[in-house]
């Protein structure tokens, strides 16, 4: 078994559905008493919120740099950067280590063009929603066009995301909020919607709605398992 690297911490919260979901994974497949193996950095996210606000991406690059190389001299055979938002930076950090970097967009968008998926949703925070990064990724890749919400509802989902649920808090009324923009981009052609912040699935999952929903921590964690457990 491979031995998996975790940059987390972004926040803590998602990061430890990360470290359930690569557990959950390996057992599924080996059964018994595995457990997957993984090397994880957590980061002050404190330090990293600041520097969003800045738009300082820059020096997040650097930051992530830096522990992404801890994470590969403890041993790691593969990194994942435990949220969508930060791979505004991924190709800085993958740059600065000799290990692969499994990218979470990419393994969305596997996972989308097996489902037969064309033109989708996407949450997010505003950074997600906004730039090129993700979206075109997407696009450019796998040929998925990509809906992002209105103005208002895109304000709506980022402060949800950092003045909620990454301390914590799972208020009603927001995944009432949620479901409305979801049921929006439906009505606009989407045939699926990205949860694109690991937080998002800890508010709406797939009971809440019969709209297909991709929930990014689930399938990038399921991609580190299927390389983990390559021969």
């Amino acid at each position: 078994m491979k031995t998996i690297g975790l940059l987390g911490g972004m926040s803590w919260e998602s990061t430890e559905s990360y470290y359930r979901a690569l557990n959950t994974g390996i057992k599924a497949s080996l059964g018994g008493l595995h457990s997957a193996r993984v090397v994880m950095v957590s980061v002050d996210f404190a330090d990293i919120e600041a520097l969003q606000r800045q738009e300082d991406w820059e020096a997040m690059a650097n930051i992530l740099a830096r522990e992404a190389r801890h994470i590969q001299m403890a041993g790691a055979d593969m990194l994942l950067i435990a949220t969508n938002t930060m791979h505004k930076v991924a190709p800085e950090v993958a740059e600065a280590i000799d290990i692969p970097l499994l990218h979470i967009a990419d393994a969305t968008g596997e996972r989308l063009v097996a489902d037969g998926m064309q033109r989708v949703g996407l949450l997010g925070t505003r950074f997600t929603m906004e730039q090129d990064f993700y979206k075109a990724r997407l696009t450019e890749r796998f040929g998925i066009e990509v809906l992002v919400p209105e103005e208002e509802q895109r304000e709506q989902i980022h402060r949800v995301i950092y003045e909620e649920l990454c301390q914590g808090r799972i208020e009603p009324s927001s995944k009432v909020g949620y479901l409305d923009i979801i049921e929006t981009l439906h009505q606009r052609g989407a045939e699926a919607v990205i949860l694109g912040c690991t937080e998002i699935a800890l508010l709406v999952n797939q009971t809440d709605t019969d709209l297909p929903l991709y929930d990014t921590t689930a399938i990038h964690a399921a991609s580190a398992v299927a390389r983990a457990l390559e021969a």
